[in-house]
C-alpha cells in the first residue's frame, strides 16, 4: 500500500515544527533568544544567521545582548537588526550589541496578531495539503484494487481525524502565542 499514515503524521507535525519556529520570531515585549532567530547577517559573502556570527543572551526581561565573534562583522550585525523589521535598535559596544526590546503599542501587537494569524493559516493549508496528499494515495490503491472500499473508507477517515487532531493543534498554538503578544 502507498498510503502510510506514520509519514503523513509526521509531514503534519513538520507544519507544526515550522509554524512555531516562525512564531518565535514575532516580538512578544520581552526579551527573548529566538527573537533573532529570523535575522540574516551578509558576511563572508552570504546572508548567515545571526547566531553563526556571536552568541545572542537574554541579560532581563527587556535586553538583549550579542556578542558578534568577529569584529570586522559588528556594523553588518547592527544593520541587519536594524532592518529586519522588529522595530529594534542595538546599541554597538566593542564587539557586543546591546539590544533595548521596547514595549509593545496596542496598534503593534494588533498587527503582530494579524502576521501570526497569517503564520498558522499557511500551517493550516499545510497540513490540508498532507491530508490531500493522502487522500489522493488511498483513491489510488482503491482504484488499482490494493484495497476495498471499507479499507479505503476506514483508512479515510484516519486521515481526517488526524487532519483535524493538528488543525486544533495549529489553532492552540496561535491561541497561545496571540495571548502572549496581548499580555501588557
Amino acid at each position: 500500500m502507498s498510503y502510510d499514515l506514520k509519514d503523513l503524521e509526521r509531514r503534519m507535525e513538520g507544519a507544526i515544527t515550522s509554524l512555531q519556529s516562525e512564531l518565535q520570531g514575532l516580538r512578544t515585549g520581552r526579551a527573548s533568544m529566538n527573537l533573532l532567530d529570523t535575522v540574516q547577517v551578509p558576511a563572508y559573502g552570504s546572508n548567515v544567521p545571526m547566531n553563526q556570527v556571536g552568541s545572542v543572551s537574554v541579560m532581563d526581561a527587556r535586553m538583549l545582548a550579542v556578542n558578534i565573534w568577529d569584529k570586522s562583522l559588528v556594523g553588518a550585525a547592527d544593520r541587519a537588526i536594524r532592518d529586519a523589521g522588529l522595530g529594534l535598535n542595538p546599541v554597538v559596544d566593542g564587539q557586543n550589541l546591546r539590544i533595548p526590546i521596547p514595549p509593545l503599542n496596542e496598534e503593534r501587537r494588533v498587527e503582530l496578531t494579524k502576521v501570526a494569524g497569517k503564520y498558522a493559516e499557511a500551517a493550516r493549508v499545510a497540513v490540508r495539503n498532507v491530508r490531500r496528499d493522502g487522500m489522493d494515495a488511498l483513491k489510488k490503491a482503491e482504484k488499482d484494487g490494493d484495497i476495498s472500499e471499507d479499507e479505503h473508507r476506514s483508512s479515510s477517515d484516519d486521515v481526517q481525524k488526524l487532519t483535524d487532531a493538528h488543525v486544533k493543534q495549529v489553532d492552540e498554538v496561535l491561541k497561545n502565542k496571540e495571548a502572549e503578544i496581548m499580555q501588557v
